[in-house]
């Protein structure tokens, strides 16, 4: 595998961490969010991602016999249909007529931890592509 593959899917993937980092943020960020433009409580979202040009298996194969990898793309990002929590506060603005409040049904706990997993993810490919410019310094003073 060349050098500019190689920068090229690490690229591809910060791009991607980028996008689920923003994800987690937008989801942390609206916790508490009681009233959407949509009506209700704030929706979590979630990142899928896909290979770049997803071929049919046995031709994915033989490429990544080749070293023919393309890196990582975000699929959609979808929104969870979970039902929202619930909380008894007859003195919220947004409380029913029971006197209870419908809360996005997002883990304090999980979103930490898919943030860690995204910011280390980012974090090894920065490494990768800073591995790549060294080697490729290193080859050019061989070639001295």
């Amino acid at each position: 595998m060349d050098i500019f593959q190689t920068l090229k899917i690490s690229s591809s993937a910060l791009k991607a961490q980028q996008i689920r980092l923003n994800t987690i943020s937008s989801n942390l960020a609206n916790i508490e969010t009681t009233r959407t433009p949509n009506g209700g409580p704030y929706r979590k979202k979630s990142v899928v991602f896909k290979p770049v040009d997803n071929p049919p298996f046995e031709k994915h194969l033989n490429q990544s016999m080749k070293g023919a990898a393309k890196g990582v793309e975000v699929s959609r990002i979808i929104t969870s249909n979970s039902p929202p929590k619930t909380i008894y506060d007859p003195s919220h603005p947004d409380a029913d007529e029971k006197g209870y409040v419908a809360l996005p049904n997002i883990n304090l706990l999980e979103e930490m931890a898919d943030l860690m997993a995204a910011t280390r993810a980012y974090e090894a490919n920065v490494t990768t592509i800073k591995s790549a410019k060294r080697m490729a310094l290193k080859a050019l003073e061989i070639g001295r």
